[in-house]
């Protein structure tokens, strides 16, 4: 079992596009989403994964991912989502000994930008980029699941 332990900011300026080292369009949905776990379905260039997240505790959670098919991607996507999808952009940007993963939201969530960062452990130190604003980690609306319900671009 896999354990993931992320942290996630606003952004507060667009200071990291010049130091993005690569990106990706990514498309994920949701097959199922509830309050022990979410199971998603995410296509990322040619490549396809299922994964399956338990529980939040604190900024740390359970987490097993597999590569699969892309045409079996694609197709539950299309068919077994029910509509509950997110399509973002994900730039990874170097900063001192992390990369951080940007992404840049759009369609209904259009105009919300996240930075999350990967930690070996909940209490790891890490740079803060001038770029990132307030913490997020901790509010659960900032989650792509709760994205894919409850769209960015229809918050009050």
């Amino acid at each position: 079992m896999g354990i993931e332990i992320e942290r996630k900011f606003l952004t507060r300026s667009d200071g990291w596009k010049a130091r993005a080292v690569r990106s990706v369009a990514v498309r994920q949905g949701y097959l199922a989403r509830g309050p022990e776990a979410s199971v998603r379905v995410r296509v990322a260039g040619d490549q396809a994964w299922i994964t399956i997240k338990g529980c939040s505790s604190g900024i740390s959670r359970a987490e097993f991912e597999y590569l699969v098919p892309l045409e079996d991607a694609e197709q539950l996507l299309e068919f077994h989502c029910g509509g509950r999808h997110i399509a973002k952009t994900r730039y990874w940007v170097p900063c001192a000994e992390h990369t951080w993963e940007v992404d840049v939201f759009a369609g209904g969530n259009s105009g919300l930008v996240l930075a999350e960062i990967e930690l070996q452990h909940a209490d790891e130190t890490f740079v803060l980029p001038d770029w990132a604003g307030a913490e997020v980690s901790d509010d659960p609306r900032y989650y792509n699941a709760y994205l894919a319900e409850h769209p960015y671009r229809e918050w009050a």
